[in-house]
């Protein structure tokens, strides 16, 4: 689909009328306002390359690196944003394919920082595309929404039968060590992820979306006591998915928790969620750490690091 045609897709969310003024700084979406990046891998020999690289400014990605001792033949490719954050009337596309029987790795360089807004807003759409035999790990850092803020993201996924894709949204409520207020303190945080097979109808759809002075964030069994969070897919075959749950056992303290976090199946026989909730980023890191090295294991046969850079 057409950049233009996904923003304006994108525009007309509900969530987002109350935000549609123009920045009075530069128009939304205007020259300088759109990053694109476009990462492409298949298979070449006994290992897997970066074969298709664009990319538009902030957004970068420089090369293709093999450090995984664990899979020497995994390309890894981290996203660079070269501006300090994402500033109001903002637009990112995204586009990631893992072809036939390869596998990649892209993480973030950093938090994804959503700065204080007072017009507009910040939007990103993503395109995952997993293929026959493919495995995807796409893992990028905590989404920090600044006081103020408004932030929609779309990830449209799609998967074949025997690809396997772990995807992770993880959020914070905000820069809760700089104000007593910037906890919660933003105006939209929405967040949409859709599976289907290529040619095929929708599988499942799962969306959180929090606005401005909502009275159900600090419910029990939500986030009370809680600023961190994080949803964790593991798309994959049935059988992988059932090893997976098998092996992942919830963690719950009875008293004074520094994280909460279990895993569900998704629908259509899809996969697993792992939904985790924790006082600080490095708690929620620990346990989606945890669910990580069990999905390479079942998945790959291969075991992830001891010593790993994403903490």
């Amino acid at each position: 689909m057409p950049l233009h045609e996904l923003l304006g897709r994108l525009d007309e969310a509900r969530e987002l009328s109350p935000y549609h003024t123009e920045p009075g700084q530069m128009r939304a979406a205007g020259p300088g306002k759109i990053g694109e990046l476009r990462l492409g891998f298949s298979r070449r020999g006994d290992r897997s390359v970066l074969h298709d690289l664009y990319r538009v400014a902030p957004l970068l990605v420089q090369r293709a690196l093999y450090w995984d001792e664990g899979m020497p033949e995994l390309p890894i490719c981290t996203i660079i944003s070269v501006g300090g954050g994402i500033l109001q009337g903002d637009r990112y596309k995204i586009d990631i394919t893992v072809e036939e029987g390869a596998c990649a790795q892209v993480i973030s360089q950093g938090a994804n920082r959503i700065h204080q807004m007072d017009a507009n807003y910040a939007s990103q759409h993503q395109s995952v595309t997993v293929g026959a035999g493919a495995y995807l790990e796409y893992l990028p850092d905590f989404t920090i929404p600044y006081r103020g803020s408004r932030f929609i993201n779309q990830t449209d996924i799609v998967l074949d039968e025997t690809g396997i894709l772990l995807y992770g949204e993880m959020m914070m409520s905000g820069r809760k060590h700089h104000h007593a207020d910037e906890r919660f303190g933003f105006d939209l945080l929405s967040m949409a992820v859709s599976v289907r097979r290529a040619d095929g109808p929708v599988l499942f759809t799962e969306k959180v979306l929090i606005e401005k002075s909502d009275p159900t964030i600090d419910f029990a069994g939500v986030m009370k006591g809680f600023d961190t969070f994080a949803n964790i897919m593991c798309l994959a075959p049935p059988k992988i998915a059932a090893r997976i749950q098998e092996r992942f056992e919830p963690h719950f303290e009875t008293e004074a928790p520094r994280a909460i976090s279990g895993v569900s199946k998704l629908p259509n026989a899809v996969g697993l969620m792992l939904r985790v909730v924790g006082i600080e980023t490095h708690d929620v890191r620990k346990e989606v750490r945890r669910f990580w090295r069990i999905v390479r294991e079942e998945a790959r046969g291969k075991p992830l690091p001891t010593e790993q850079y994403w903490r």
